[in-house]
């Protein structure tokens, strides 16, 4: 007889994968790897740079489960994990990026950006590029909370366990975030 593991809370499903139950492995994945993905993606801006940090937010997540409290939610859990895996990826792109304007400006073709002109793109995908690169150029503090609580739909509750501050730091960011995005959009 199988366990029906859709059935399943997340709680449990961490512990039939401790117990090394691929299949439960295989499902706390399919429950959570789209919002992983869609947080990752708000904060790094880059969907492929999303794709292979998704896979390493599980990656850790799985290698860190036995350390999961089954009595807190997983969705912020494993949420905790990706923002530090987009802090990483942030901070070893800032660096990478130093070295690369660190070269000769005769090597500046390499690094010059072949993205397709914004004209040739259709209004409402101009328009959505536009406010992810402005979500993106937010403060980290906000960004993340911005992310959480409006692409992610975390409840504040969520958001302040994710990121490991309280109710009202969540609730200000939130405001800074809302108000400094409607100023870079405007200009």
């Amino acid at each position: 007889m199988s366990l029906d593991l859709a059935g399943c809370s997340d709680g449990e499903l961490a512990a039939l994968a401790l117990a090394r139950r691929q299949a439960a492995y295989a499902e706390l994945m399919r429950r959570h790897r789209e919002s992983v993905f869609r947080l990752l993606r708000g904060l790094v801006g880059d969907s492929d740079a999303a794709i292979d940090l998704t896979q390493q937010t599980f990656i850790a997540a799985f290698g860190a489960l036995a350390r999961y409290d089954a009595e807190r939610p997983f969705r912020a859990w494993i949420g905790r994990i990706a923002v530090n895996k987009a802090r990483d990826w942030s901070r070893r792109r800032a660096v990478r990026r130093f070295f690369t304007f660190a070269r000769p400006i005769e090597e500046a073709h390499a690094v010059a950006d072949s993205a397709a002109a914004s004209d040739v793109q259709i209004a409402d995908r101009r328009e959505l590029e536009r406010t992810m690169a402005a979500i993106a150029e937010l403060p980290v503090n906000l960004r993340q909370v911005l992310v959480l609580r409006t692409i992610e739909g975390m409840s504040q509750a969520e958001t302040g366990e994710t990121l490991g501050i309280g109710d009202k730091a969540v609730e200000t960011r939130l405001y800074r975030a809302r108000k400094k995005l409607e100023e870079m959009l405007r200009g």
